[in-house]
């Protein structure tokens, strides 16, 4: 038995999308954890579709916006927001262990230039970047989904270079970095 459409079902898959990653039980270490109880809270960014990011009011400050889709474990994040503290970073990071690790790396370097989103990178562009806010982009390395009936859950795709594109700001960049040839 097939479930009638209503407008309301139809609006909800107009803007759903297919998830570029898979949530799994992964491990996280107590410091991990720890950090995403105590340290997390001051870094955070709350997923709200009906509103905005306005660096200006989480920053307190006009410098350039860069968003970072996949921090990882956060060392890069953390290196690039040390060499650059005339930048602000914005990461999205989806795994827990991860925010854990990039929060306490922050708070190591005392580091004001960085928030996160633990949130899908997908809605948090779709949804709470301006278009035209962003000075760079940054997509290091996202899982390149190597079976040929997994490509359509690739990061990179047409559907999402049209989500982030508007969102550019005139001379913005797009820095992104694969090892897998065929993602490539």
């Amino acid at each position: 038995m097939s479930q009638e459409l209503t407008p309301e079902k139809l609006e909800e898959l107009k803007h759903s999308h297919i998830r570029s990653f898979s949530t799994r039980k992964g491990r996280i270490s107590h410091a991990q954890e720890r950090a995403l109880s105590e340290l997390f809270p001051k870094y955070e960014l709350t997923y709200d579709k009906e509103n905005k990011v306005n660096a200006k009011e989480i920053f307190g400050n006009d410098n350039p916006v860069v968003l970072e889709i996949g921090c990882g474990m956060g060392e890069t994040t953390a290196a690039i927001a040390e060499a650059h503290p005339e930048v602000n970073f914005i990461g999205c990071e989806i795994f827990p262990s991860g925010v854990g690790a990039l929060s306490l790396l922050l708070e190591e370097k005392q580091l004001k230039n960085v928030r996160i989103f633990k949130h899908d990178a997908v809605e948090v562009v779709r949804d709470m970047v301006a278009d035209g806010s962003l000075d760079g982009v940054h997509i290091y390395f996202p899982d390149p989904w190597r079976k040929a009936r997994h490509h359509k859950r690739r990061l990179i795709s047409p559907f999402f270079v049209d989500l982030l594109s508007p969102k550019l700001k005139t001379g913005a960049y797009l820095h992104c970095a694969t090892d897998w040839e065929n993602y490539a």
